[in-house]
This record gives structure tokens, sequence and C-alpha cells, in this order.
């Protein structure tokens, strides 16, 4: 058990949360969250002891192993992939060395009956209990399967390190964490640079995890499926629920409303006290009473409304110029680096007012067609913009780019011209920058101030084509949903790049996938594109179904047969998952449709207001709903292996 006993934190004299307490179990699985600046990334500091708290204590056992990711880190190794993973294991290698040790020792004595030869043996015997213990005969494959399940291909083992990009550096270094077997993993922002699958692999080793967990996430679907806790940090001040985030919502929200009925009616009896004063205050009469009344008054715990916090980013974008009616026109493009061929023989138009979202595993070229478009690389062929587009660009890593020894004032003003410069602070006003907090450093910001001085750098000049890359990795939820908002109120071309399907509902118009070096136009939102790619995978399924009746095979192999029957055990099961899922997601799509039917009519919604438990399961139905498409995707993707 680790306890945080009235721990304050302050910069530049403001306390950012003060005497907070709480306890940490050995089975935790707590979120952490709250607005970005709330302290998040602060506490896991504080918890890491990479940051001193100004008042308080925290307490974690001798023999307790903490591991911290933080948002930002600074990788610089001269290993390839699997030698740097490998040096999680120094307690291994310490007892490997000290076997080692010992057996030379007893190679050279022939004093089998001395009290020092059996004491060579006890303790050869102890370092090597300890090393079964740890599972040190193991470590390659587990190295091995860490590195896979994070997204390396095994061809990626023998690259340097210092060759890679920092999202996959922050990969190398999760490894690393997760190959220690820690007893408390500190996780901030792990996802951010994970593709789906990654994302679920990990879902998968945290779940099962033997220690505690921390960690920061604005991935609702990642906390839903991770956590048993939920830590809100508020206006300085902690809120523990004993819940994941969906539940959490609902329940704050039931919270919310005590809080503000408790506030409402201490109000009502202060004004009623007040007024009885301020009418009896001169009667002698009613003296005694006005003196109780004053005294009432003085005793009054008053209860505050600590769970509102109204401060959120407001903007829209700039109107954007008209433009012809092609806004990119992309022909007989390629795309190389080195021996590795990411896209080949690409011809797409992105028309004007197109709302685009890319989407496909991390390394299928997303970015690398996104910085093709703004000519930031060499590639083959021809990328053309159409007449009058003008470009505004947040790049995956934008945040990261941003002048650290700059002012929060200094990053907006070096680059506005003109009238532009006189809006300056309202712009930044508008991202939750003012007051003192303008002549902030850049290096004290926090991943999410970080991001959003990042998009306030869109405003400075009106464009017609957005590309945005990855925009959301470091926002709140509530900055993720207003970005979003101004986003649908765009009146350009709009290129998303994400991996979050919650953020991408309702963005695009048209979706292009990135897969073995192509790219395949789907019609519609990310919603319809997974429809689609579902109904895809049964057709061919019964293409292949039906060449296989008509082209049947004899062996007289035993080998080949009993093969052949193991997969098609296999196919078999895949296909049963496949129509369990269907028929889930069927039945949890009729029950949201029928709750969306309540909530949209007005006499029902009213008396739903109050109704937690309607919201609660409200809310499930929608999660089961995306781990049963997630669920759904996966065993389609191991049945075009069986397949293949």
């Amino acid at each position: 058990m680790y306890s945080i006993n009235n721990l304050t934190i302050r910069f530049s004299g403001i306390d950012l949360f003060t005497n907070i307490s709480f306890l940490i179990n050995q089975k935790d699985r707590i979120g952490l969250t709250g607005k970005n600046g709330a302290g998040k990334s602060t506490l896991l500091k504080l918890l890491s002891g990479t940051l001193n708290p100004n008042e308080g204590k925290i307490t974690i056992p001798n023999n307790k192993k903490v591991r911290y990711l933080p948002q930002h880190i600074d990788v610089s190794s001269k290993l390839n992939v699997m030698d740097e993973a490998m040096t999680a294991f120094e307690a291994h290698h310490a007892i490997e060395d000290n076997i080692a040790k010992i057996t030379k020792q007893l190679e050279n004595r022939t004093d089998y009956e001395s009290d020092i030869y059996l004491n060579l043996i006890n303790d050869l015997q102890d370092a090597n209990d300890e090393y079964a213990m740890i599972d040190g005969i193991s470590i390659e494959g587990n190295t091995e399967k860490v590195l896979l399940g994070l997204g390396f291909d095994r061809k990626d083992f023998t690259k340097a390190v210092s060759a890679l990009s920092g999202g996959w550096k922050m990969r190398v270094e999760l490894a690393k964490i997760l190959l220690q077997l820690p007893d408390l993993i500190l996780l901030d922002e792990p996802t951010n640079h994970l593709d789906i699958e990654s994302i679920q692999w990990l879902e998968d080793f945290l779940k099962t995890y033997n220690g505690a967990v921390i960690l920061v996430s604005h991935d609702r679907a990642f906390l839903d499926a991770v956590t048993n806790r939920t830590v809100e940090i508020t206006k300085g001040r902690i809120y523990d629920y004993k819940c994941n985030y969906s539940n959490y919502v609902v329940q704050r929200e039931d919270l919310l409303n005590q809080q503000k009925s408790r506030y409402e009616n201490q109000q009502k009896e202060i004004k009623e006290i007040k007024d009885f004063i301020e009418k009896f205050r001169y009667k002698a009469t009613k003296a005694k009473q006005v003196q109780s009344r004053i005294k009432m008054l003085e005793k009054i715990d008053l209860h505050g409304l600590d769970l509102i916090d109204k401060k959120s980013i407001h903007f829209k974008f700039p109107p954007a110029p008209s433009s012809g009616k092609v806004a990119v026109e992309i022909k007989n493009y390629g795309k190389s680096y080195g021996d590795k061929i990411v896209l080949e023989d690409i011809d797409i138009t992105i028309l004007r007012n197109e709302f685009i979202a890319f989407v496909g595993r991390n390394g299928e070229g997303k970015s690398t067609l996104a910085k093709s478009i703004l000519n930031h690389i060499n590639f083959d062929g021809e990328v053309k913009l159409g007449h009058n587009v003008k470009v505004g660009y947040y790049a995956q890593n934008q945040a990261e780019l941003l002048d650290d020894n700059d002012t929060v004032f200094e990053v907006i003003d070096n680059v506005a011209v003109g009238e532009i410069r006189k809006q300056v602070k309202g712009i930044l006003g508008s991202f939750l920058f003012s007051g003192e907090d303008i002549d902030k450093k850049v290096k004290v910001l926090s991943g999410g101030e970080r991001s959003r001085l990042a998009l306030a750098k869109l405003l400075l000049e009106p464009v017609n084509l957005l590309i945005l890359d990855e925009p959301t990795n470091h926002l709140d939820m509530q900055s993720k949903d207003i970005l979003k908002q101004a986003l649908l109120k765009f009146d350009g071309t709009l290129i998303l790049v994400s991996h979050d399907r919650d953020f991408l509902k309702g963005l695009s118009n048209k979706v292009y996938e990135f897969r073995n070096r192509k790219i395949k136009e789907h019609l519609g939102d990310i919603t319809e594109f997974i429809e689609k790619r579902r109904l895809a995978g049964l057709r061919e399924l019964e293409i292949r179904k039906k060449e296989a009746k008509e082209k049947p095979t004899i062996s007289s192999n035993k080998e080949e047969y009993a093969r052949r029957k193991e997969h098609d055990k296999k196919l078999r099961k895949v296909n049963r998952l496949i129509s369990q899922s269907e028929a889930n997601m069927e039945i949890l799509e009729n029950k949201i449709a029928e709750m969306d039917a309540k909530l949209a009519s007005p006499d029902q919604a009213q008396s739903l207001i109050s109704d937690v438990e309607f919201y609660k399961e409200y809310n499930k139905l929608k999660q089961d709903l995306s781990d049963e498409e997630e669920l759904w995707e996966d065993n389609n993707i191991k049945l075009e292996e069986l397949e293949a």
C-alpha cells in the first residue's frame, strides 16, 4: 500500500493542489482525470520521485519498485531495439553474473566435503531459485512478446533506437517498464503513440497485471477497459470514485446535482437569515433574535461548488477563403524510405469542402502523405494544390516543436502579422491563456497546454484546407469536444489523421484507409467505414467458402490431413465468434436506438433528467457496442490471416 498524505504543490506561489490525501492499493487501476493543467502529470511526477512536494508526504515501502513513463522523454541509445529493451533486466543480469561467479569457483575446488564447498553449492541453488522465480530463463521470449504486442515487427528488433521516431522510442521505453514488472506503474498518455491494435494489447496486459497502475489518458475506451477507480483533480482538490471512467461520469453528475442542491438550499437559508437581521436590526424587541441569527450566520460552514470549473477553450476557425473546386490532386504518387516502400501508385482527388479521415495502422503512410501534400518531404509522382488553396497544418508532434524558451505570448506574437497582431491576447484568452499565463515559458507547460497553444497558431491566418495529424493526443475530454464542434463549423476542406474513433464519429464524409501500400476510399464517416469493412469481410468469406467447395482436394498424407482439420476447426471458431459479435451488435444497436428515442421525446427526456440508472445503462450499452465492434474487427483480421 502506498499513501499520499496532505500533499501540497505550488508554482510561483500559487497552489496547484492543496492537502490532498489518498491510498493506492496493490491491484488498483487508477485513471487520473481533470482538465489540462489541473495537475495530473504533476501528481505522477511526485509519485515517481522526480518532483518533490512543498508540503505533505508520499510513503512508498522501500522494497517496492515504481516506474514512470512521462509524456515526453529524450531517449538516446546506441543499442538496437532488442538490446535496448533487454536493458530492463538489470536484476536478471546481476543474478546471472553471480551464478557464473559461483560456478567458476566450484570448478576450481576439489574440497567437496568442506563447509566452504557446501556453502557455495547452497549459494548456487539459491541464485538459481531466484533466477527461476523472476522468470530469468524466459527473458528473451518475454522481450519479444512485449515488443511484438507494442507493434514492432521482428525485422525491427535489429534497428538502431537512434533511427526511430519519437513515438517508436516511447514504445521501447514502455516495453522496458512493462518487462521490469514494477509494483507501481505510472503512465502519462501511453496511447498517444500507439495504434488501435497496440492499445488493445496494452489493455489486456494491464488488466491482468499483478501490481498497481496509475495512468493519465484521454482515451475513453482505454480508461474503461483498464481502470477500476477514477481520481479527479479539479480546482486544487481531488474526488475519488471507485469505478471506471464512464461510470465516473454518471456518478460525478449525480454528485454535482447534490452539491448544487446543498449550495442552493444553504444560500436560501443564508438569505432568509440576512433578511431577518436587516429587517429587525434596529428593533429593540428583536435584539436577542437578531444577535442569535448573527451568531448562527457566523457558524455556518459554507458549501462550495468545488466540482464546477467553467473554464474551457472557446474558438472558431476564421471563414475559409474561396478556392477552386479541387483542393488537392495526387497522381501516380509513391514514397519509399530506402528499401521500404510505404505507398505506391496512388491517384486521388480531394474536392473543396470534403471532410476526410485518414485511418490505418502506424507506419502505413498517413502522416507521410499529409507531409507530401505540404511538400515537406520528397516523393515520386505529382501532388498539386488547387487554385487559391491555403493550408493550415497541425503536425503530430506540433506541441513538441514549440521553442521551450519562448513565452506563451511570444509563440503567437512571433508569427502573427498585420492586423491579427492586435488580437493575440484575445486568441490566447480563448485558449485559456490569460493574465500571468501569457508570460509562462513553454518549457513549464503541461502537454495539454502545449497542444492548446499549438492549436491557437492555426487561427492566425484564414485557411481553406486544414490538415490535422493526431490533434487530440494531449487534449482533455472537454477540449476534444470543443475542437470537434469548431471543426464541424469549419467551411473549408479537412484532412484528419486520427486513431480516436469517438472523435472521428460524424466528423468526416469520406474515409481513406491506408493498408498494404495502397489507399482505399470509403464514403461516409468512421462508423459507416467500420460497417462496410464488416460486410466486405463477410462477402469475401462466402466467396472463399464457395471456391473451397468447388475445388475439393484429396491428400493421402496423414499430417497434411491433420493440419487441414485443425485449420478448419480454427476457421469455424473464428466464424462463430464473428457471427456472435454481429448478433450482439444488432441487439445493442436496437437497445441504444430505443433509449435514443426516449431521449428525443421532450416528455420522456424531462422525466429522465434525474434518472442516474438510465444514463448508467445508456453509457454501458454504448461502451459494450464499441467493445463488440473491436472484437468483431479483431476476429476478422484473424480470419483473413487464416484464409491466407
